[in-house]
């Protein structure tokens, strides 16, 4: 017990002593007086002067700067004085809160979804990446990622090769619709050092992410019952239901435009790779929100699916016993992934890159010989990856761009995109039921959707629970792989259309 006063004792020490200094540097920037040209100071600090300085016997000519001076410099560069600065500034409308505010607010939101991560285990392998990332691009000061390089969907080498920022390129900028609030930071005539996030940024945006993290979802994935039951992949077709009825509500009724409405919608495909390689392409100022939407409710599939799952069956249906899935030989499993690639690649060449690496990382599983290049591909090749993947996305996830109604909208319509997709799925087994011989549980119609294998692993839960002898993971895993391809499939459709 006194153990625990002690430290309770020593955290609120703690906390007052650093409020105290941050009161103190605080006042000392506000209320400190500029410096004169010429001090008369006996405890000078000697820098180096201009390169038009005369220099004598290879010495550099210096100049006197007070001490007060220095420490002044250091103490304004800190993120003290960015963070009291904008608390005395106020704020009279939405832009003034998000400028001097917004950034504080981002923390407390990166702060909360680490607590869910962690303490809630919500798809913690991404979500905790996505929150520290969100927290280190709005820590003041720290410079680590730049919407500009970004700005209006190109990448813009120039300014990471060091070009000036002209007015002709912030007009440029305006045209293709860059907020003003992105505009608003930039100088004419300034040079932007881009930092460490602003680099591995550069793997999402030209799409190699998603694709590695593809190839390590191919390497651990068992597309036998899909190839055992084929009938399954009609029911991983219509959970994709909502990504298409999630993008005509936001384009007919939220005001987004077709690319952003195009971004929204492939949350309903429950598949946060593809969320972020179709987002990244399409409408890049909205990767933070639609990342953090995505990967937030592919955590709560469990929570989410059971009450439509049992509003649109019957007790009878979900007692329903499945006959047990035939044997896939090798043969087939070593075909499928080269058929399936060709196929995709011919019908819609845009899903290509997506296709293409998870069935690549399914023959090296399914081959039996390349069992090294197989679990990389699963373990280092996918949490490297995860890592940088998280990290930058969630580094996307400013104040000017996260902080908006849109950001809101984006997060209730989430929710809807998995409910119909699920229901699609539903709706679709019990349609096929009336003209099949072998009826299906319509159960395993919500495992459509490609959070593999959460979805299926409702569907035995939900399943069980009404018939304890009633085992339909294996039934449900059909759906739910080809829910992935299904999802990777839309993707390539959206970016054919308005990409």
């Amino acid at each position: 017990m006194n153990k625990r006063l002690i430290n309770q004792k020593f955290i609120k020490s703690l906390c007052v002593a650093i409020l105290a200094f941050a009161l103190i540097i605080a006042g000392f920037n506000v209320f400190a007086t500029p410096a004169t040209e010429e001090t008369g100071t006996t405890d000078p600090i000697l820098v180096a002067t201009d390169s038009g300085a005369e220099k004598t016997d290879g010495q550099e000519a210096s100049e006197k700067i007070e001490p007060k001076e220095a420490i002044k410099n250091f103490l304004g560069q800190t993120g003290f004085k960015a963070t009291f600065g904008g608390l005395l500034n106020g704020a009279k409308n939405l832009d003034e809160f998000t400028n001097n505010y917004g950034y504080l607010v981002m923390i407390l939101i990166s702060f909360v979804l680490m607590y869910l991560a962690i303490g809630k285990g919500f798809e913690p392998l991404l979500l905790l990446p996505i929150a520290f990332g969100m927290l280190l691009t709005n820590l003041p000061g720290s410079d680590m990622f730049h919407e500009i390089l970004y700005a209006g969907g190109h990448v813009h080498w120039d300014l990471f090769g060091g070009a000036e920022v002209t007015s002709e390129f912030i007009e440029t900028l305006r045209a293709d619709g860059v907020a003003e609030s992105v505009l608003s930071t930039l100088t004419v005539g300034e040079t932007i050092s881009a930092g460490l996030l602003d680099y591995l940024y550069l793997g999402v945006k030209l799409g190699i992410y998603p694709c590695l993290i593809f190839m390590g979802v191919g390497a651990m994935t068992d597309f036998g019952p899909l190839i055992a039951n084929p009938k399954s992949l009609l029911l991983g077709a219509a959970a994709q239901l909502g990504i298409f009825a999630t993008y005509a509500v936001a384009i007919n009724f939220l005001g987004f435009d077709s690319l952003e409405a195009s971004s929204i919608g492939i949350i309903g495909g429950a598949d946060g790779p593809t969320a972020i390689f179709v987002t990244s392409k399409l409408a890049p100022h909205l990767l933070g929100p639609i990342a953090v939407a995505a990967y937030s409710y592919m955590a709560l599939v469990p929570v989410i699916q059971p009450p439509i799952m049992k509003a649109l069956t019957t007790k009878k249906e979900r007692m329903r016993v499945m006959k047990p899935l035939r044997e896939v030989s090798k043969k087939e499993k070593i075909i499928f992934p080269i058929a399936v690639t060709v196929f995709v690649a011919f019908l819609v060449p845009s899903a290509a890159p997506l296709i293409g690496c998870l069935m690549l990382g399914n023959l090296f599983k399914e081959s039996g010989v390349a069992d090294r290049l197989s679990k990389t591909a699963q373990n280092e090749l996918m949490n490297i990856v995860t890592i940088f993947l998280g990290v930058t996305v969630g580094a996307t996830a400013t104040a000017k761009t996260f902080l908006s109604i849109d950001t809101i909208k984006i997060i209730i319509i989430g929710v809807v995109a998995f409910a119909v997709g699920s229901a699609g799925g539903v709706l679709l087994a019990k349609f096929m039921n009336l003209f099949l011989k072998n009826k299906i549980n319509p159960l395993i119609g919500s495992a459509g959707v490609s959070a593999v294998p959460m979805a299926a692993r409702v569907s035995q839960t939900v399943g069980q629970k009404e018939n304890p002898k009633n085992f339909l993971l294996m039934h449900a895993m059909g759906p739910n792989v080809a829910g992935v391809i299904g999802s990777a499939i839309a993707a390539g459709v959206l970016l054919a259309l308005f990409g």
